[in-house]
Formats: structure tokens, C-alpha cells, sequence
């Protein structure tokens, strides 16, 4: 079986279920918002619900696709910064409890959080500290978890090891899968990709956020022109790159790449690798929370990309997961669903 790694902003997501609404006017957080606060915010809203019951998952978009990948059992790894703090910890063995290989950096920032409220509706309201997660750059893909390199050692002598040790990590791999939310950091993508194609690496590339493709249009039309073999996105993200509607955006986007893939949600999916199209259906559900379902579609389709399946069985896979997350909180699934989902791609 072929192996992915992936990289990305490494948040630790907490959960947490409140009974009344007004709880969320009281902590100025207008409900159904995602907000960036600071440390201290972040710190104030989780003093303030102390008492309240609350679970910790591995998060991010990308270590959500590679956690999915690992239930699945495909042979996985993972790049992202995390704090020396228990929410570091809770991170990496989440990762490994899925059987992902984490190749984490350590900072003296906290790990990120994304405080999820959930109202009774399953409406979630987001709190997110980036923390530590947005200190992943360029140097550090070389510099993969060498924190043990004596400090006397010279610049030059040092950066001869860094960028062994990088292409150490990569030539472990046959994917390259990048989370969308890093491409506003050029260097890091750029070094990510030229280790990627030093190793022989498949690249994938989740668009993840329609804002970040408007900021970043110009970069990412060099990049997925160049050195993108699959790219998923999703309406809006689509419509953000090509400026077309979705049926539109798939052929554009397949122009510049081997697979593109364009979610539409409950419509389903569109799959295009040279002129062959696959339109791909969703599974009957009842739908409690969206989050995630993009990063497991992800996961579903690039299991059965690295087997060497036919697209329109890679987006059935896809389908599967995203249908099978939605009807959970969080972008986890118990190990009880795992179970049957894995059945059922597998078999």
C-alpha cells in the first residue's frame, strides 16, 4: 500500500455542549460565528466553562484527512507545531491512536485549540487560538524534529543536516497531501512541493477556504499549474479559482491537473481526469454537523487513489465517509461507525 503524509495547521478541537444559548451572549460569542481570539481569550472562555463536560480530538484539515486515512489502515504521517503542553500530548496521541505516524514540531507557544460550543440545535460556535500551529514555515520541513541538534554546531553544518533529514521524512511517503489554510504561506508550499518532487511525490492540494483562495489566486494558479496532481474543492472555492460555476470549474481546474474534484454537498461530487467525468452521488443520512465532511471526502477518495481504484470508486469512498461524518459532532467518528465504514470501503 502506498503511504501519505500530510501537513497542515495542528489544532486540538474541544468539544464542548452547552444547554442554554445565552451562554454564548454572556462569552460575546455570536452563535454559529468562527472567531481568531488570543491566548488570553481563549483561556477566559475555557475558565468559564470549566465545569462543563468536554472531549479533545486531533484537528486541523489536513490531520483530519490523515487521521481518516489511518482509520482506514493506509500507512500515514503527519507534519505540524505543536505547544510542550498537555494539549501537544492530547494531539500526537490522537494521531497515533489512528495509527498515524506524527512528525511534530515542538514550540514554547501553546498548542492551537479550536473551542467548539454546541447548542442544543448541534449548531456549533467556534473560539479558535492558532497558537503554535501557524509557526510551521519553510525552515522547518527541513528541519523535521532536529531539536536535538547541538546549538554549537555552525549555520552551514547544520542546514547540510536539515536538508538531509527532510528528504529523509519525504522519501518515506508516495503523497503529498497539503491543507489549503497554509498556501498564504508561499515559502512553506514552495519547500513543501520541491521535497515532494525531489522524492517522487504525488501532491494534493485541498483548497479548504474560499477567502484564502482570493488572497492567494496568482500563487495558486502557479502551483496547481505546475506541481498539483489532485485538487479537491468545493463550490465556493471552486468558484473562487476559476470564477465558474461548478460544472465549469471542474473542466477548468482538470486543464492543470490529473484529478480534479468539486464537491457540491447534498448534489454530491465531480470527478474529471482527462476527459473522462464521474459524477458522483451522496449516501441517505441525517445530517447533525458538516464539520469535517470535506477533510473525510478527502480521506475516502485518496484510500482508494493509492490502491489504484477507478475515480468513481475513489468518490463513492469519498461519499461514504462524508456521509458517515455528518451524522456525528466533531470531525471524528466513534469506533463503532469506524468499524462499519472501514467494512464497507473495503469490502
Amino acid at each position: 500500500m502506498k503511504k501519505i503524509l500530510g501537513i497542515g495547521n495542528a489544532l486540538v478541537d474541544i468539544l464542548i455542549r452547552i444547554d442554554q444559548e445565552s451562554l454564548l451572549e454572556q462569552l460575546n460569542l455570536p452563535k454559529g460565528s468562527m472567531q481568531l481570539v488570543n491566548k488570553l481569550r481563549s483561556d477566559e472562555i475555557l475558565m468559564a466553562l470549566k465545569d462543563v463536560p468536554h472531549s479533545l480530538a486531533a484537528g486541523g484539515s489536513a490531520a483530519n484527512t490523515i487521521h481518516g486515512l489511518g482509520m482506514l489502515g493506509a500507512q500515514t504521517g503527519y507534519i505540524g507545531v505543536v505547544g510542550r503542553d498537555e494539549f501537544g500530548k492530547s494531539f500526537e496521541q490522537d494521531m497515533r491512536d489512528a495509527g498515524v505516524e506524527p512528525y511534530l514540531i515542538r514550540s514554547d507557544t501553546e498548542t492551537g485549540r479550536a473551542i467548539t460550543l454546541i447548542t442544543p440545535d448541534s449548531e456549533r460556535t467556534f473560539a479558535t487560538y492558532l497558537g503554535a500551529a501557524v509557526e510551521l514555515s519553510a525552515f522547518h520541513l527541513s528541519d523535521s524534529l532536529l531539536s536535538h541538534e547541538p546549538k554549537a554546531m555552525s549555520h552551514e553544518a547544520k542546514e547540510s543536516r536539515i536538508a538531509d533529514r527532510g528528504s529523509d521524512i519525504f522519501s518515506q511517503f508516495d503523497y503529498l497531501h497539503i491543507e489549503g489554510y497554509l498556501v498564504q504561506n508561499h515559502n512553506l508550499i514552495r519547500k513543501a512541493i520541491e521535497l515532494a518532487k525531489a522524492n517522487g511525490l504525488l501532491v494534493s492540494l485541498d483548497l479548504a477556504s474560499y477567502n484564502v483562495v482570493e488572497a492567494n489566486l496568482a500563487f495558486l494558479e502557479e502551483i496547481v499549474a505546475k506541481q498539483v496532481h489532485i485538487i479537491f474543492a468545493n463550490e465556493e472555492e471552486a468558484q473562487a479559482f476559476t470564477g465558474y460555476e461548478p460544472a465549469r470549474a471542474l473542466h477548468h481546474l482538470a486543464q492543470f491537473c490529473e484529478v480534479a474534484i468539486v464537491k457540491t454537498g447534498s448534489k454530491g461530487s465531480m470527478v474529471k481526469s482527462r476527459d473522462v467525468v464521474s459524477e458522483i452521488g451522496i449516501i441517505p443520512v441525517r445530517p447533525v454537523d458538516t464539520t469535517g465532511a470535506g477533510d473525510l471526502y478527502a480521506a475516502g477518495f485518496l484510500y482508494g487513489h493509492s490502491l489504484g481504484w477507478p475515480l468513481s470508486k475513489c468518490g463513492q469512498a469519498g461519499a461514504l465517509l462524508a456521509g458517515n461524518i455528518i451524522e456525528e459532532v466533531g470531525a471524528k467518528m466513534p469506533a463503532g461507525r469506524w468499524e462499519m465504514v472501514r467494512k464497507k470501503v473495503t469490502g
